[in-house]
């Protein structure tokens, strides 16, 4: 497989976590580059490391993570949005800069890589480089979430409390949609 074809799939593969570090900063009333850089960085390194698990276990692990990868998409990510919902109720929107604990950026990792374990499994049917693609899928992931955590927080200099209730219901979203096109809904 060529570059391009990799670089599109690396795209659609960083598309939840785009979304998500969006949502993060727009919860974060004053930025901190090390908190992007935490939260991409974790964000690059999941999905490379999901798409090489994928590959290594392609047919053997399939059926079994295939059958509820959207329910736990759905569960983290919900819980993670409801919870940044109630904390803009209760705070009224006065927040710390630093709005991500390691706990919740593992979670946010898993829950935003295992479309890429999916991918990594249909890779590993196909003639390609897979640590080149893993590479590029990290990279490409780690540059699309510091973005979108950078245009969250300029957002929510804009917005207030409205952006950080607005980043949880984008998390929540974001799970409902990836559990309702499982189920065919969409």
């Amino acid at each position: 497989m060529s570059f391009w074809p990799l670089l599109l799939i690396a795209g659609g593969v960083a598309a939840d976590a785009f979304a998500v570090s969006l949502g993060k900063g727009l919860a974060c009333t004053t930025f901190n580059w090390r908190t992007g850089w935490k939260l991409a960085g974790a964000f690059g390194a999941a999905q490379a490391l999901m798409l090489l698990l994928g590959w290594m276990l392609a047919a053997k692990f399939s059926p079994l993570i295939t059958g509820i990868d959207h329910w736990i998409a759905f569960t983290l990510l919900g819980a993670i949005g409801i919870n940044m919902l109630w904390g803009a109720v209760r705070a009224g929107g006065s927040t710390n800069g630093d709005e991500t604990s390691g706990r919740e950026v593992l979670v946010l990792a898993i829950a935003t890589s295992i479309d890429a374990l999916a991918v990594g499994i249909a890779l590993a049917f196909l003639s390609v480089d897979i640590l080149g693609a893993a590479v590029l899928v990290g990279v490409t992931t780690l540059a699309f979430s510091l973005v979108a955590f950078r245009i969250g927080h300029r957002a929510n200099e804009k917005l207030g409390t409205a952006a950080e209730v607005a980043g949880g219901i984008l998390l929540v979203g974001i799970g409902t949609n990836i559990l309702f096109s499982h189920l065919g809904f969409w």
